[in-house]
């Protein structure tokens, strides 16, 4: 059941839990996500990097998100994830993608705003979800490299004007999470995140949860976030799994029998992250 992430995460939002929004990469991670998702009666949200959307090409992609629907009952969004050309995001807004996000965080303030209000306006009349980061996180998203020293937290009154002049539908925070692995234990500003919540009424999105524990995830999901997006942990465990059969079975040739155990690696992570999100049950 394909949906609007706007109805996914506004109920979130009311009821108090997250949505995990999963990176995927191929046929593999994609189905196992939605059949890991549809097992917990979760909604979900699939989402796509620039780098994704190349390697998998926007024609097939489209097909994929066209076949979920014939398959899966559960509330699923497909979500375009750190997004920059606008021209792309509005392409494959005009093929039926219903949620996107357009990074301009690495611009200033007023022409971040300037970026994202034009994609809202042209998202508006298809009902595309939009959503925007202010601040930048550091670490390896996509093809984006940033420095922890140009790690910008999020403003919490910037952040009210920010919604206000833009009028996106949720709002990607920096509050000391980070693409990628975590170097050191991460530590995060609750209490910054509960500033912003305090300003904003919009769903408050967790970007760079990959490593951390469950207790923290939900400590920002009590103080606004609706919507938990994970991608490197999931990589992780598609190539521990690969790598395994293919170390116990090196003359293996056949990836219908070698992805089986990437799937089972994944789906562990899948079903952690959605019990961690407190989604079970509520798609």
């Amino acid at each position: 059941m394909i949906t609007s992430r706007s109805a996914i995460l506004l109920d979130a939002q009311s009821k108090g839990y997250a949505v995990p929004a999963f990176n995927i990469h191929n046929l593999e991670t994609m189905k196992t996500v939605l059949e890991t998702a549809q097992e917990l009666r979760s909604p979900v949200m699939i989402a796509a990097t620039p780098s994704t959307v190349r390697y998998i090409g926007q024609d097939f992609l489209i097909g994929m998100m066209e076949a979920s629907k014939k398959s899966y009952d559960i509330p699923i969004c497909f979500h375009l994830d750190h997004h920059e050309k606008v021209e792309d995001i509005k392409t494959l807004i005009q093929m039926g993608i219903s949620s996107v996000m357009i990074d301009a965080s690495h611009y200033d303030f007023e022409e971040n705003v300037r970026i994202v209000h034009e994609v809202v306006e042209y998202a508006a009349p298809f009902g595309v979800a939009v959503e925007a980061e202010l601040g930048r996180l550091s670490g390896i998203e996509d093809d984006l490299e940033v420095d922890e020293r140009d790690q910008i937290y999020t403003n919490p009154m910037q952040a009210q004007e920010f919604v206000s002049r833009t009028g996106i539908d949720s709002l990607a925070v920096a509050i000391g999470t980070a693409h990628g692995l975590y170097k050191g234990e991460p530590k995060l500003d609750i209490d910054r995140l509960a500033a912003i919540q305090r300003e904003v009424n919009i769903p408050l999105v967790l970007h760079g949860a990959s490593g951390l524990s469950d207790d923290l995830v939900q400590r920002t999901i009590e103080r606004g976030i609706c919507k938990v997006n994970i991608a490197t942990e999931l990589k992780m465990a598609f190539v521990k799994g690969l790598r395994r059969y293919l170390q116990e079975h090196p003359d293996a040739n056949d990836p219908r029998y070698y992805f089986q155990e990437a799937v089972i690696e994944m789906k562990k992570v899948v079903a952690d992250k959605i019990k961690m999100c407190g989604s079970v049950n509520r798609g």
